[in-house]
C-alpha cells in the first residue's frame, strides 16, 4: 500500500489542504488575514488558503519526522532575514502559527502529545494519510503512465 513517502510532497500537501478544508475542526483564526508567517517575511501570504496548506504541511512533517515539537517546526518554517547592508541572518518561523495549527490538528484527532518530546501521529491520522496517499497514487498512475514504480 502506498504511503506518504511514495507521493511527491507538493501533490500530497495540495490535496491534503483541500481535504482539511472540509473538516470543521480546522479553520483559520481571524488573525490569519494580517499575520506574517515569520520575522523573515516582509508581507503576509498571498494565497487565501495558506492556513490549510500550512496545516497539511505540518501534518506531513509530523508523519515523516515525529515526534516533533513547536521549536523544531519553527526552525523548519524559518528562513533568511534580509537586514539591509548587514549580512543575512536566519530567523525562525512564527510560533503562533505553528502552535495554533498543532492545536487544531490535535483537536481533529490526527496527532497527539507524547510527553515532553512533542507531537506524534495517532493511528487515525496515519491511516487518513495512508488512504489519501493510496488515492493519489492511483490517480497519478492513470494520469502519468510509468509512474507506478515512482
Amino acid at each position: 500500500m502506498p504511503t506518504v513517502h511514495d507521493i511527491p510532497a507538493t501533490v500530497l500537501i495540495r490535496r491534503l489542504a483541500e481535504e482539511l478544508k472540509t473538516r470543521n475542526e480546522i479553520s483559520p483564526p481571524e488573525w490569519t488575514l494580517f499575520v506574517k508567517t515569520g520575522a523573515h517575511k516582509e508581507r503576509s501570504p498571498d494565497d487565501p488558503d495558506w492556513w490549510y496548506v500550512r496545516c497539511a504541511s505540518v501534518l506531513r512533517k509530523i508523519y515523516l519526522r515525529g515526534p516533533v515539537g513547536t521549536q523544531r517546526l519553527r526552525i523548519a518554517y524559518g528562513g533568511r532575514k534580509r537586514r539591509g547592508t548587514k549580512p543575512n541572518k536566519f530567523q525562525r518561523g512564527s510560533g503562533a502559527v505553528v502552535r495554533t495549527a498543532l492545536q487544531q490538528l490535535e483537536r481533529a484527532g490526527f496527532i497527539k502529545k507524547q510527553g515532553s518530546k512533542g507531537r506524534v501521529m495517532t493511528d487515525m491520522g496515519r491511516s487518513y494519510l495512508d488512504k489519501l496517499s493510496g488515492k493519489l497514487k492511483a490517480e497519478l498512475s492513470k494520469a502519468v503512465p510509468g509512474l507506478e514504480n515512482y
